[in-house]
C-alpha cells in the first residue's frame, strides 16, 4: 500500500497550510504534492513560498503563480461582483508589490502539470497532477460537468486518476470506465460552505484505489484577523467567515 497527499489553493494562507502539514505529518505520510496557487488574498505569500521550498513539496504552477511570477495583468472575471473585482485587484496588486524576488523566481520554475506512476505489486498506477486542466491553469472544471470531459483528459494523460484543484469546490467522481477525477479543493481559501481546509488522502493498492477527503478546522479568525490588519481587502476576511459573500 502507497499513501500520498495532494493539496492545493493555499492563496497565502499560512495558518491553514500549517494544520494540513501537520495532519500529513502525523497519518505518516511521507509523499507530498501541492497543485498550485500559493500567493493572494492572505498575507503569508513569501512565508508559504519558502515552507514549500524548506519542504521541498513538489508544486506545480497555478494561475496566480503565474501572474505574480511574470507580472500578468489582471482581467475581470464575468463571474465576480463588482465588489469583488476591486478587491481582487488590489490583493494580487499587494502580492505583486510584496513576494520577493527570489520566490518571483521560484514560481516563475514551478512545472505546468506533473505525471506520476507508483508500482504496488503488480500493477502501476500512472496519476495525473494538474492545477486545474492539462491544457490551462485557469479552467473552472466542476463536479457537474459532462463525465466525457474528465474521460478525455484521462485518455489524452492515459492516466488512472487526475487530480485538480483551482475551482476551491471538492469532488470525487469514480467514471464508468473506472477511473477518478478527484478535486481536491482548497486548503487556504475554501468556498465551501465550511470554509475547512480541505486535501486529499490518495491510497493506491494493488487491485485499487480509494481517494479520501480530508477537511480541517484551523485557525481561520488568525487568518481573518491579518487579512484586517494587512493592506489586502477586509472582503477575503469576510469571504472566510462565510458572511454573505458569493462563492461563484
Amino acid at each position: 500500500m502507497i499513501q500520498i497527499a495532494v493539496f492545493s489553493d493555499v492563496h497565502g494562507n499560512l495558518p491553514a497550510l500549517n494544520t494540513v502539514l501537520k495532519d500529513i505529518e502525523e497519518r505518516g505520510i511521507q509523499k507530498k504534492f501541492c497543485l498550485g496557487d500559493l500567493v493572494d488574498f492572505a498575507p503569508w505569500g513569501n512565508e508559504v513560498i519558502e515552507k514549500i521550498k524548506d519542504l521541498n513539496i513538489p508544486c506545480l504552477m497555478g494561475n496566480h503563480d503565474e501572474r505574480i511570477a511574470f507580472d500578468i495583468p489582471v482581467v475581470p472575471l464575468s463571474k465576480h461582483s463588482q465588489e469583488e473585482t476591486e478587491a481582487r485587484y488590489i490583493a494580487i496588486d499587494h502580492s505583486k508589490k510584496t513576494i520577493t524576488e527570489e520566490n518571483k523566481r521560484f514560481l516563475s520554475q514551478l512545472p505546468f502539470h506533473l505525471k506520476l506512476n507508483y508500482k504496488t505489486g503488480k500493477k502501476h498506477w500512472n496519476i495525473q497532477l494538474v492545477h486545474s486542466s492539462l491544457k490551462s491553469n485557469d479552467t473552472y472544471l466542476y463536479e457537474a460537468e459532462n463525465d466525457e470531459v474528465f474521460s478525455g483528459m484521462l485518455e489524452d494523460s492515459q492516466s488512472d486518476i487526475i487530480i485538480m484543484g483551482h475551482t476551491h469546490l471538492s469532488f470525487k467522481k469514480h467514471l464508468d470506465n473506472g477511473k477518478w477525477a478527484v478535486n481536491c479543493g482548497s486548503v487556504g481559501r475554501s468556498k465551501e460552505e465550511n470554509r475547512l481546509a480541505s486535501y486529499l488522502v490518495l491510497t493506491l493498492d494493488e487491485n485499487k484505489i480509494i481517494p479520501e477527503m480530508v477537511k480541517l478546522a484551523y485557525p481561520l479568525e488568525e487568518t481573518a484577523h491579518q487579512i484586517e490588519e494587512s493592506e489586502i481587502p477586509d472582503y477575503y476576511a469576510a469571504f472566510l467567515r462565510n458572511q454573505n459573500i458569493s462563492v461563484i
